[in-house]
């Protein structure tokens, strides 16, 4: 007896996997499906500036929106086809997993953890860890940490760095940027970590503190992330890097959103990825 799929059956199998082929391809071809949407979802932070912040008329701003939208008119032909997903750090993986998002734009460090379950593009950015405290009782080792609080976002870098090499140090963690440099202005840590290029920015607004630790680990570096598997759109991604860092348009990105909260102390070539 032969069978034939009823169309309803055969959407259910192709959504559960059971049914191979092309058709069933499509659900990871995110290059794909952002081109035939005409609309690309990328998730940025909302309260990390200079690289992903909500401005005063409540647009999405920063050194990584810039980015999202260079992608945007290369791939769509305009700069506002990005709808801008507001995401947190412990959230980010998530997002791409559950297709909330397409790509990951909201300072994501590359890690050996985090590429098990994500893909990692070409990378833009390149960051180490650094501790900022008061100026009044810096932070200036690790060590200094001992019988202290630090203050961490959940799920970021420095959340794993300090969790792995330093599990007797007393971690506080929150979710939000805001509430955890909130934190570090009511006292309830000694100091708080993260990466340092935000540190050196978030210090440079806030007199009375100081980036004592400037540097821990080695240097890493952050990249676009896509759902696992999602080849054709990473791929396309590595083009679109090589070609922002070629064109000079990932200079101007530094340029017009980085360097006015530096200034000549951290220069573009710290920071950007060759």
């Amino acid at each position: 007896m032969k069978f034939a799929f009823k169309p309803v059956l055969m959407a259910a199998l192709l959504a559960a996997g059971v049914v191979s082929g092309s058709h069933a391809m499509a659900a990871d071809d995110g290059l794909a499906r952002i081109k035939a949407s005409d609309r690309i979802r990328i998730g940025v932070f909302g309260d990390k500036p200079p690289f992903g912040y909500i401005d005063s008329e409540g647009k999405s701003q920063g050194f990584d929106v810039e980015i999202a939208k260079d992608f945007a008119k290369d791939l769509l032909g305009s700069p506002d086809k990005v709808e801008y997903v507001i995401t947190e750090a412990a959230n980010r993986v998530e997002y791409l997993k559950s297709g909330k998002v397409d790509i990951i734009l909201a300072n994501f460090t590359q890690t050996k953890e985090r590429a098990r379950v994500v893909d990692f593009a070409a990378p833009y950015m390149k960051v180490s860890l650094g501790v900022v405290s008061p100026t009044k009782a810096p932070i200036k080792s690790v060590n200094e940490l001992e019988g202290k609080t630090l203050l961490v976002n959940k799920g970021t870098t420095a959340d794993a760095y300090f969790s792995k090499k330093y599990p007797d140090i007393s971690l506080l963690k929150y979710d939000q940027n805001t509430e955890t440099f909130d934190a570090l202005k009511d006292g309830r840590g000694a100091a708080l970590a993260h990466d340092n290029a935000l540190l050196w920015a978030w210090a440079k607004e806030n007199p009375g503190y100081e980036v004592a630790i400037g540097q821990l680990g080695e240097p890493e570096f952050i990249a676009p992330a896509v759902k696992k598997g999602d080849d054709a759109l990473r791929a396309w991604i590595d083009q679109e890097v090589a070609k922002l860092k070629q064109d000079g348009r990932l200079k101007a990105a530094y340029e017009k959103t980085l360097r006015p909260v530096y200034g000549d102390k951290v220069p573009a070539e710290q920071l950007l990825a060759e």
